[in-house]
């Protein structure tokens, strides 16, 4: 599996983003998609996850009512609207794909892409 993400780049506070990860190779075994970001001395925080399945979300307290994760499993891709964003939602985001098998599971993670929220 790989991914690309993208819809990265520099908004006001309250202003949206939208981004996308495009998924391609074996994507039929995917079982979960997240996004993950990181800010420059900060520890990496999921950001919000959705299941390929059934299609449940789960978001971080900090993002929940602003952002909505969403996935199109024909175009394979999953997406983040990111609403009244925040300067401390800038960070590098990135998508990640979990892949379950018989006694573990493996995860993916795409390049990523800058978000920068200015104040």
């Amino acid at each position: 599996v790989q991914l690309v993400e993208s819809g990265g780049g520099l908004v006001q506070a309250g202003g949206s983003l939208r981004l996308s990860c495009a998924a391609s190779g074996s994507t039929s075994s995917i079982n979960t998609m997240a996004w993950y970001r990181q800010a420059p001395g900060k520890q990496r925080e999921l950001v919000a996850a959705i299941t390929t399945g059934d299609g449940s979300t789960n978001y971080s307290d900090s993002v929940k009512g602003r952002f909505t994760i969403s996935r199109d499993n024909a175009k394979n891709t999953m997406y983040l609207q990111m609403n009244s964003l925040k300067p401390e939602d800038t960070a590098m985001y990135y998508c990640y794909a979990i892949i379950p098998d018989t006694t573990s599971f493996t995860t993916v993670r795409g390049q990523g892409t800058q978000v920068t929220v200015s104040s």
